[in-house]
């Protein structure tokens, strides 16, 4: 059986690949804390500005695909491993791998 967290995760990896982004956005909690370790200076807080990048990746890379790898939950912890690819409007090639790690609270991530 499924637990709900890993739900929030499968509902989220479904939004990205349908470029949905109405309900991409229903996955995050209205606070979602955005933090990159590599690049500090792009931390922000609020769905607003995921609106923002999600729907210039959706327009940039028409074709844009997720590939779930591997999702592990602990407590309310998920750690996920993604594959995005696709190709952009200028005509390169969208090949990215890493992982997220995504606090979840009443099925949104936080």
């Amino acid at each position: 059986m499924k637990s709900s967290r890993s739900i929030v995760i499968e509902r989220l990896h479904q939004a990205l690949n349908e470029h949905n982004l109405e309900t991409l956005l229903a996955c995050f909690a209205p606070n979602f804390q955005g933090e990159q370790p590599l690049h500090p200076d792009r931390a922000f807080e609020g769905i607003e500005q995921v609106r923002k990048n999600w729907s210039i990746i959706f327009q940039d890379v028409p074709d844009f695909h997720a590939e779930l790898l591997r999702l592990t939950v602990a407590g309310d912890t998920a750690w996920i491993e993604w594959h995005y690819f696709g190709t952009r409007g200028n005509g390169i090639q969208l090949d990215m791998r890493g992982v997220t790690i995504v606090g979840i609270e009443a099925n949104l991530t936080l």
